[in-house]
């Protein structure tokens, strides 16, 4: 298995280790729920390395991001981010990804880890006599992620550039030989930031970034956290996860991610036809015929993923992701059902095999940070 340049970190903290798409990750270090909690209420520190890192640079770079993702990237600016997903010709998802603008003709992708090698070909495959290059850079960089309402602060006394960033646009910062690329996103529902830097730097990095703060505070306000954790809150958060909520056969306007899919990109100055959306067309033509919902589940049994979901005699749909929410103090669950009972408000069961589990329509997400 590949490890990450935070390895040796995680066996010092006691982590639990397992295998996560080929690479050693840590799924818990003291327990998920006390991570969970520790995330929403001070910060969290998560080893997000195993995400797949792509460069694509040149004359081409965005005619090629523009043609296999489902989001406008001609109008983002240099500094910004943008969700994205990227399709099939079935108009199925094959990945969320997180898109960098770098400059006029320099952009990074951000895959999940799962997905890495399947994008890599996918995006060669779209090259056509496109002039631009491609790099994987996974290995060669590391990316961590630091969450939580006390996040900014602790940030804030190492640089004051970064606490002023507007959500989705990153800065890129030098560190002696150095480039750290920092952005203000997240995969928790908390504030916070996702940073990159080389792989072999990450400890004198660490340092640096650190020689200017009280360690005793910092470790107060922020420890590690493992996917475990990392799970539970997107959930709570309503993210999907790919696999999940996201698959290659289930349509992308099902999903619950409108926003990002531009159904007017039609090769203008307002970007490419992308991979998909000739089948996205017809399927918005012919309506939706299902789509994730929030479920709040009554008791104190949780669900699991497939579940059949049932109205009355009749399964209208199936559980994608299901946990017992450490900050609602109940199940909670996102499933994939029929559209006439995607309403809030309707009533439908979770078939455990054993019992039924009432439970309730709800909208996502299911929790919000408070605002400052």
């Amino acid at each position: 298995m590949l490890k990450t340049p935070f390895y040796d970190f995680h066996v010092e903290h006691g982590a639990k280790m397992v295998d996560f798409a080929g690479w050693e990750m840590p799924i818990l270090y003291s327990g998920i729920i006390e991570e969970h909690r520790q995330v929403r209420s001070s910060g969290g520190l998560f080893d997000v390395s195993h995400m797949g890192r792509f460069w694509v640079r040149g004359r081409h770079a965005r005619r090629l991001l523009e043609r296999v993702c489902s989001r406008r990237v001609s109008d983002m600016q240099v500094g910004q981010c943008r969700y994205s997903l990227v399709c099939n010709e079935q108009g199925g998802v094959r990945d969320d990804v997180l898109v960098y603008r770098l400059d006029d003709d320099a952009f990074m992708v951000v895959v999940n880890a799962s997905n890495r090698e399947k994008l890599f070909e996918h995006f060669e495959s779209a090259r056509g006599d496109w002039v631009f290059k491609l790099e994987d850079r996974t290995v060669e960089t590391a990316m961590v992620a630091l969450q939580g309402p006390n996040a900014m602060g602790l940030i804030g006394k190492v640089s004051q550039e970064v606490p002023s960033l507007k959500r989705f646009r990153f800065v890129e910062k030098n560190l002696l030989i150095a480039k750290l690329l920092v952005s203000r996103t997240g995969y928790t529902g908390e504030d916070g930031v996702e940073a990159i830097l080389p792989a072999n730097f990450v400890n004198h990095a660490m340092k640096l970034l650190l020689k200017d703060v009280n360690m005793s505070e910092a470790e107060a306000a922020i420890k590690p956290a493992g996917l475990g954790a990392r799970d539970t809150l997107r959930m709570e958060a309503g993210m999907p996860l790919y696999g999940h909520e996201l698959e290659e056969d289930l349509c992308a306007l099902s999903c619950g991610l409108d926003f990002a899919i531009s159904m007017d990109k039609d090769g203008d100055e307002r970007g490419e036809p992308f991979i998909g959306l000739e089948a996205l067309r017809r399927a918005q033509q012919e309506g939706i015929r299902e789509k994730i919902v929030g479920l709040m589940l009554d008791g104190r049994r949780t669900a699991r993923p497939n579940m059949a979901v049932m109205n009355g005699d009749k399964q209208v749909g199936r559980i994608t992701s299901a946990c017992l929410s450490p900050t609602l103090g109940r199940p909670i669950a996102m499933a994939l059902v029929e559209i006439k009972h995607a309403e809030p408000g309707a009533t439908l069961e979770v078939e455990t095999g054993r019992a039924r589990i009432e439970a309730e329509v709800t909208k996502l997400p299911f929790y919000q940070a408070p605002k400052k």
